[in-house]
């Protein structure tokens, strides 16, 4: 199938997604096109002073990072592609601007069977070594909520999920704002919540979002720019 992850995963549902939603979630594999958010978050990082020097230890696997700020700009590039191992994908890859230092952030969304449906699943970071679930619902105003669930680490050969108390779980919130900019911009909010520390991570902004052809126009659905690929792929959930 190629329709759109998120299309698949929420099935009917995604009919009630605000318009300017549904545009910047049916990017599929093989359109030769990609999509650019440029912006500016209000917040972003991690709040905690006593986290950051753990947090620190993880920056090399662009996925958590220890500085926190207001108002920085930031890029975000949407790849839809076939995995791999054949799965239809969305690989995003973000750049934050703090100053003095540009902070990379990157996953890959897959869309997997699970009982008949489509369950999304998210492999977070450069190595792609932490992975979740992702649990999606559309709220009454047609925002998308997503909530990350039953993470796990993949270390070598080991499989190893998280237990309840040790595991932080992501609540993601994106919606079109027409007042925001003079003509309308997306937004979103993403907060990390572990239950014993509380919030780990937060990140808030509003972004101007457009689809770009890939050089060539590439059409193939595997195509994923060498620059947006992982150091390590993951086929396992």
């Amino acid at each position: 199938m190629n329709a759109p992850i998120y299309q698949q995963a929420l099935g009917t549902d995604f009919a009630r997604l605000q318009p300017e939603l549904q545009d910047y979630f049916s990017l599929a594999p093989g359109s030769g096109q990609y999509g650019v958010g440029e912006g500016t978050f209000d917040v972003v990082g991690c709040r905690q002073r006593w986290l950051r020097p753990l947090l620190r230890l993880t920056g090399g696997e662009q996925a958590f990072f220890p500085e926190y700020g207001e108002n920085i700009p930031f890029r975000i590039e949407n790849h839809a592609h076939h995995d791999p191992f054949g799965r239809s994908s969305l690989t995003a890859r973000r750049e934050i601007r703090f100053p003095g230092r540009t902070r990379l952030f990157q996953d890959t969304t897959s869309a997997t069977g699970h009982g008949g449906t489509t369950q999304l699943v998210d492999y977070v970071g450069r190595y792609r070594r932490l992975v979740t679930d992702l649990n999606l619902s559309v709220t009454p105003e047609g925002r998308l909520r997503g909530v990350s669930e039953a993470s796990r680490l993949f270390l070598g050969p080991l499989r190893i999920p998280l237990p309840r108390a040790l595991d932080a779980k992501a609540y993601a919130e994106q919606w079109w704002d027409p007042a925001e900019g003079g003509s309308g911009r997306h937004r979103i909010q993403v907060k990390v919540i572990q239950p014993q520390i509380g919030l780990v991570l937060v990140y808030a902004g509003a972004f101007d979002y457009r689809l770009r052809p890939y050089t060539g126009g590439s059409p193939a659905r595997s195509f994923l720019p060498r620059y947006a690929q992982p150091d390590r792929w993951e086929n396992r959930v």
